[in-house]
């Protein structure tokens, strides 16, 4: 195949490259062939057999050295329209110009159209066969053999090259295809990881650290309007808000380490909760009352930072918006499945008509608590009216999915 003057459907490759020189070659050396043959033998018109020989590698070099041929099937047909041109000449002076036939059969079935080339093919296959017929002075059936074998040859390989090139194109564009999807793939879990570590940074924040900053300002709050006329309860309130200080630095830390909270550091999850409640009772007017239901069970540690977290937060939202008198934190082992229930006999609100979260007045409490729930497989209910109270849920099964580990992790 000639790559000085390829298909405009086939790119240029190292063995295209290799086939073109080799190509350039066979061409010279039939040409130098032909005049030699003539000059060695003696001929009348060698010298006439000389030009044109030198005249057909003139014009076959022009293919090599204009570019457009490479980019022009109408430019590459005018171009192998001259050569065989020339060719025709050659052939009228030399026998052996025949054997230049066989390397211009490869350039007209690369340069030209699919329908096209096969005909090309064979009318010159046909001026082959003339020629040299005419040069015999007869004609016998073995004379078209050869011309006629190196067309079906040409044809053959040329046509089997040209399907593998496009099966070899096909796959490439399919190995592309399945790179950019690959690619595109990673870009998305990328991001989708990215966005699960941001929720889960938030909840975890919301319900820690923002959950502590709030009981600490509620405690000196209240220090502060103790403190003109009984400094033993503002004292006692700033002992609070210092103890809940450390409690919180205790938290931020173990939260930077990725470690399981502290209140769960050598105890069970039923002790962490009944210390929680008994915490918030002493920092804050409300009672609040830890109650334990069913045969305990070792739980996955995702499970009891889930829970545990939802009782943090369920118990700063008393705190902070039910303006109640007592609170009810219950873990009930149910056999194949695990429930929190948090119930207090506050203000009481529309589930309906809640706000939306806003960074400056928060709001993210129920969301962050339905967000653990769910990544466990779990369900969070909530049902509360105004003057009525609250009652929060959380169930979870006991046969967690096996993609919940990450939770584990505060």
């Amino acid at each position: 195949m000639n790559a000085s003057a390829p298909s405009p459907t086939l790119a240029l490759t190292p063995t295209t490259r290799a086939l073109a020189w080799c190509l350039h070659l066979l061409i010279v050396g039939l040409l130098a062939l032909a005049a030699g043959r003539a000059v060695a033998d003696g001929r009348p018109r060698a010298g006439l057999i000389v030009a044109v020989a030198a005249a057909c590698a003139l014009v076959y070099a022009a293919g090599p050295l204009w570019p457009r041929i490479r980019l022009s099937r109408p430019a590459a047909a005018w171009w192998l329209a001259a050569v065989g041109a020339v060719w025709v000449a050659l052939l009228a002076l030399s026998p052996e110009a025949v054997w230049v036939a066989f390397p211009l059969y490869f350039l007209q079935l690369h340069l030209l159209p699919r329908r096209a080339g096969p005909a090309v093919v064979a009318a010159t296959a046909a001026a082959a066969v003339a020629g040299f017929a005419a040069h015999q002075r007869s004609f016998s059936p073995a004379m078209a053999i050869g011309p006629a074998l190196g067309a079906a040859v040409a044809v053959a390989v040329v046509w089997g090259y040209q399907a593998l090139y496009r099966e070899s194109e096909r796959r490439r564009r399919l190995i592309e295809e399945l790179t950019a999807t690959r690619a595109d793939l990673a870009r998305a879990q990328h991001t989708a990881g990215v966005l699960a570590e941001r929720e889960r940074l938030a909840r975890e924040i919301h319900d820690t650290l923002a959950q502590g900053l709030s009981s600490i300002q509620l405690l000196l709050r209240a220090a502060e309007r103790a403190l003109p006329g009984r400094p033993d309860v503002a004292a006692r309130h700033v002992e609070a808000a210092r103890q809940a200080a450390v409690d919180d630095l205790a938290e931020a830390r173990r939260f930077v380490a990725a470690l399981s909270p502290p209140a769960l550091e050598g105890t069970t999850l039923a002790d962490a909760l009944a210390r929680l409640c008994a915490t918030t009772g002493a920092r804050h007017p409300l009672t609040a009352r830890f109650h334990l239901t069913g045969e305990a069970a070792p739980l996955p540690t995702a499970y009891e930072v889930a829970l545990l977290r939802i009782a943090q937060s369920a118990l700063a939202n008393t705190v902070r918006h039910a303006r109640a008198g007592t609170a009810e934190v219950t873990l009930s082992y149910l056999g194949d499945h695990i429930a929190l229930d948090v119930v207090d006999d506050g203000t009481g609100f529309d589930p309906d008509r809640l706000p939306a979260p806003d960074p400056g007045s928060g709001g993210f409490g129920l969301a962050a608590m339905r967000a653990r729930t769910h990544a466990l497989g779990g369900t969070l209910t909530v049902e509360s009216a105004p003057g009525h109270g609250t009652a929060l849920a959380a169930r979870l099964p006991l046969t967690p999915p096996t993609d919940t580990e990450p939770e584990a992790r505060p």
